[in-house]
């Protein structure tokens, strides 16, 4: 078995993932493969909490004449209903979870807080993030970093559809070149489309390691805890 290489972890997830092929609503069972690789990581012994985008519902930027603020709300109401979905798949796994949410709404999870999700984690529960950072104009990236700050994480694990960051979009330009390492200074400066400016600037302020990974196969969740190469390394040298 693999060894352990980072204990607490932040899982970014798109909420396209889990719309499956569809890339609409959920697919069950795109939701349990992901949680048997969150699973096998809480048996490593990792902490791990998870944030997903809300794209598989709904998308502020595509919303028309729509009020910015009316749009990026219902863009988080869409996160928490991925956040209680995936939560509910872990539970059937027999993993035990914590839905936590940016805004305040009981009769469904309560509101985040640092030591609950830390308490929660160091029990062996995977913490869910929802409702983003709770404000407009920020998107889940930005959300995902600054609860990988808050619980103080080891490494923010960002899962997309390639195996790292490129100078250029590889599934358009076929000379595309992949980093192995950069800062997020080096993100900024470069204009590199892999997180907004606010997520970039956060991970290089709180000093923190993210990897942007290829979530194809899930199994690379496990082998980017246990230190494996297999995307591309955002941190301050």
């Amino acid at each position: 078995m693999e060894e352990l290489l980072y204990k607490r972890v932040l899982l970014k997830l798109s909420g396209e993932v889990l719309g499956g092929t569809k890339g609409f609503g959920i697919d069950f069972a795109v939701a349990e493969e992901i949680s048997r690789e969150i699973k096998t990581c809480v048996e490593l012994g990792a902490e791990v909490g998870v944030v997903i985008g809300g794209g598989n519902f709904w998308r502020g930027r595509s919303s028309g004449d729509m009020d910015d603020v009316t749009a990026d709300r219902m863009g988080m109401l869409a996160t928490v209903m991925n956040c209680l979905a995936l939560s509910d798949t872990l539970r059937q796994i027999g993993v035990e979870t914590l839905v936590l949410s940016a805004f305040v709404m009981p009769q469904v999870c309560p509101v985040a807080d640092k030591f609950a999700a830390i308490e929660a984690m160091k029990a062996g529960k995977v913490v869910l993030f929802a409702g983003g950072t709770g404000n407009p104009f920020f998107t889940t990236d930005s959300g995902a970093v600054l609860r990988a700050a808050e619980i103080e994480a080891n490494l923010v694990l960002k899962a997309t559809n390639v195996d790292g960051v490129y100078d250029k979009d590889p599934n358009k330009y076929p000379d595309a070149v992949r980093y192995e390492e950069l800062t997020p200074t080096e993100i900024l400066q470069k204009n590199l489309r892999v997180m907004d400016a606010a997520a970039a600037a956060l991970v290089r302020d709180k000093d923190l390691e993210m990897l942007v990974f290829n979530l194809t196969p899930p199994s690379n969740i496990v082998k980017a805890i246990c230190g494996n190469a297999v995307g591309t390394m955002i941190r301050n040298f």
